[in-house]
């Protein structure tokens, strides 16, 4: 019997971490126990994670098993995106030049800019009155 071969790896986006587990199988995804599109429940989050798969013509090759926590579903979609690239580099390297040119492997650092004080928001100030 051959050996299950199962790639890992983490990816973030704001404050969200996903781990994923990618082994080969018929391309089920799993999420936190939930079938994908029952986490996710738009449609463009469910496509953005499908991505560096469909990129990479590995869709329905790989089962895919994810851990993700913190942040919003948004930000949560961008780090298994970026998490299942990840994965993707360790079952081929020969995927990195055409997932780095859509960009899949750099990580978004983009945070929420904090609130300064005597302002309303980060940047947002009160109403200003001559008189």
């Amino acid at each position: 019997m051959a050996e299950k071969v199962v790639y890992c790896a983490t990816g973030r986006r704001k404050t969200s971490i996903a781990t994923v587990r990618m082994s080969n199988g018929s391309g089920a995804i799993k999420v936190n126990g939930l079938d994908v599109k029952d986490y996710f429940n738009r449609d463009a989050l469910v496509m953005m994670l499908k991505q560096p798969l469909e990129i990479t013509d590995t869709v329905g090759k790989f089962d895919i098993i994810a851990k993700v926590i913190g942040g919003g579903k948004a930000g949560q979609a961008g780090a298994l995106r970026h998490s299942i690239s990840r994965a993707l580099l360790e079952y081929d390297v020969e995927l990195r030049g055409a997932l780095k040119k859509v960009g899949f492997l750099t990580r978004d650092a983009r945070q929420k800019e904090r609130k300064k004080y005597g302002l309303k928001s980060a940047r947002r100030r009160f109403q200003f009155s001559k008189r």
